[in-house]
């Protein structure tokens, strides 16, 4: 494909309002272009472009039916938000999409006026935009339109269903887009799935019930109070002839579609034939993940996220791997995992929606019975595995950190108070990087140490991620939380033959006499360097102990510690108020022990976007901050 710089329309658009000066007829150059941009940009700057590349007739076609920023488009999930960024005054700022200090690569309020509301995690726009409709609505803003614009799996989240529950329930007059493209990251299944598939094979009648209503509707015969009656009407008609009912309908939600979601002059068309329309609709849209791009329309998983590539070949940038490299640590997961699984019939893998990023995808393509992707939906993914536990089944529970957090009152209600030993892998914790804020895993260890019966450890290597996998599955007395980072290790030779560690205990790497450090999980190895790193320019000698477990924390270990030492620093990739470093503190108060602990992780405080180098820098976790940490105690 070849790019085209010189853009008739795109390079005069800097606000919607210039959107909707041009014709509507030339709204299909306007996408073309802009489609072009998006393949053109992401491609020099690593980011999402299937997601983007799906929604580009259907974001030209809101801004210019829609008066934004006053009419609210909240988007579900961000990484669809790419060409509503470039139309809304961003595009000479778009070369700095996820990069630090540049654009957020999801919608921020913080950043435009025409960012309605935050996202990066998923089901989360019914509910926000059903708040803003529902103040619209007791603010007699009878003008203000509200759209939320749900797409790439969001369906599938249980937010999503209370949202639309609710949405019935009050008054309100908002439009609901469904972006149907069948895909979140990998495919995504279910009955929901299906039941959107055969919804579509109804046009025929949709357009026919359309037709009639907007009929009825001018000759005056039907009124809005009386169109629950016909929408009842209309659903027990089709139930009779083709056996299938209208969820939406069923809950007095008016339905329009199926509609091609990459006709610009059609989606203009219906957008501005329903937008007036009293009472909650949705307008169900049918997509294409990746579309306009033929490698991304082919492989749509591999391009949701490509990294850098070559836009007239298609042929992307893959780092270089050999024999040499050290893996992935979610590659080391999904590795270890089938062996386990080969060995044990019992295990099972969980993960929402995340099979190609937790790598548990290695699995599923040789055990596909034993692996289940529940969608975007981590408080069911908890407890479908509580489930699976109390039944005798052995449940590996992959979820990103940070995804984590939305499934905390399943993790205590469902699993750590019946004390189900469920296997949690706590994928991305730390800092992750350009996905930002909505995306680090920095309060996991500060979450999950308060809560009764749980074990919580941090692999400091690959060595240590296969033993302690080793260890959970023979660890019957609770649940057991493993997390690990993002990217890459440290140890090239990492299968090893597996060992079952003692639970609960430490390890003392490194003996000084000058200082103790106490890490947790990779910290250890950026602590080590910098050990070093002063050692080489100094007399004095500092002990580096590895905590590996949270909880149980190693008591005996910390008294060895307190007993040694009057000065002691902890490190963490995580946020200090409640996590490790607290917890050393709280055993240092609680047996009278004079010393001075003081604590590096992240202060309170939401980490942006930026490399994770980038990051670590900023925060003082790189080898630089952590040596600098030591002068001051010691110098």
């Amino acid at each position: 494909m070849t790019i085209q710089k010189d853009y008739i329309y795109l390079n005069k658009i800097d606000s919607p309002v210039d959107l909707k000066a041009i014709p509507k007829e030339e709204l299909t150059t306007v996408c073309n272009e802009l489609r072009h941009f998006i393949i053109d940009e992401v491609s020099k700057n690593p980011g999402h472009l299937g997601s983007s590349l799906g929604v580009v007739e259907l974001t030209v076609a809101l801004h210019y039916v829609f008066n934004t920023p006053y009419d609210r488009i909240v988007w579900d999930v961000g990484h669809q938000a790419y060409g509503h960024k470039i139309l809304t005054g961003r595009r000479n700022k778009f070369h700095t999409n996820r990069q630090f200090k540049g654009l957020c690569g999801f919608p921020l309020p913080a950043e435009s006026e025409y960012d309605a509301f935050g996202v990066g995690h998923s089901s989360t726009a019914i509910s926000a935009a059903l708040g803003m409709a529902v103040a619209a609505f007791n603010k007699d803003e009878v003008n203000r339109h509200v759209v939320a614009v749900v797409g790439d799996g969001a369906m599938t989240g249980g937010l999503a269903f209370e949202g639309l529950n609710n949405t019935s329930m009050v008054d309100n007059n908002m439009l609901i887009i469904l972006n149907d493209n069948q895909m979140a990251i990998d495919p995504i299944h279910g009955g929901f799935t299906q039941y959107l598939i055969d919804i579509t094979t109804s046009q025929t009648y949709n357009k026919l019930r359309f037709k009639a209503y907007k009929i009825l509707k001018k000759m005056g015969l039907i009124s809005e109070r009386g169109k629950n009656r016909i929408i009842s009407f209309n659903n027990t008609v089709k139930a009779a002839l083709t056996k299938q009912h209208n969820i939406f309908e069923g809950l007095n939600i008016r339905y329009f579609g199926p509609v091609d979601g990459h006709d610009v002059d059609t989606l203009v068309k219906v957008l501005n034939d329903i937008k007036d329309f009293k009472g909650p609709k949705v307008l169900h849209c049918i997509t294409k993940k990746g579309k306009g791009y033929e490698p991304a329309e082919k492989s749509v998983t591999e391009w949701h996220a490509p990294g850098k590539f070559c836009v007239e070949t298609g042929e992307r940038n893959q780092p270089i791997t050999t024999e040499a490299t050290p893996p992935l640590f979610q590659d080391v997961f999904g590795e270890t995992l089938l062996e386990l699984a080969k060995q044990n019939d019992k295990i099972l893998a969980v993960t929402p929606a995340m099979p190609s990023g937790c790598s548990m995808i290695i699995m599923q393509k040789e055990l596909p019975n034993r692996v289940f992707d529940v969608g975007i939906a981590e408080g069911h993914a908890v407890t479908f595995s509580a489930g699976l536990v109390k039944d005798g089944m052995i449940p590996f529970c992959n979820i990103y950190s940070s995804f984590m957090q939305r499934a905390y009152d399943n993790v205590i209600h469902d699993v750590a108070l019946q004390n189900l030993p469920v296997i949690f892998c706590l994928d991305r914790a730390g800092i992750v990087g350009s996905d930002g804020a909505t995306h680090h895993g920095i309060f996991d260890l500060a979450y999950m140490r308060c809560i009764p019966n749980m074990t919580i450890s941090a692999p400091r290597n690959e060595h240590e991620m296969r033993n302690l996998m080793f260890t959970a599955l023979h660890f019957k007395k609770g649940p057991f939380v493993i997390r690990y980072p993002r990217g890459k290790g440290s140890i090239v030779d990492w299968r090893n033959d597996m060992t079952v560690l003692p639970v609960g205990k430490g390890e003392l790497l490194k003996t000084g006499k000058d200082l103790a450090v106490i890490t947790i999980g990779t910290m250890a190895n950026v602590a080590q360097d910098a050990i070093k790193l002063i050692e080489s320019e100094t007399k004095l000698t500092i002990a580096h102990y590895d905590i590996r477990f949270l909880k149980p924390i190693d008591k005996e270990l910390l008294h060895e510690i307190a007993t040694n030492f009057k000065q002691v620093l902890t490190i963490e990739d995580g946020v200090i108020d409640g996590g490790f470093g607290s917890s050393v503190l709280e055993f240092m108060s609680d047996n009278n022990y004079k010393i001075n602990v003081k604590r590096l992780g992240v202060k309170d405080t939401f980490v942006e976007h930026g490399t994770p180098d980038e990051l670590y820098q900023l925060l003082g976790l790189d080898v630089n901050g952590i040596k600098g940490e030591i002068e001051k105690i010691l110098l």
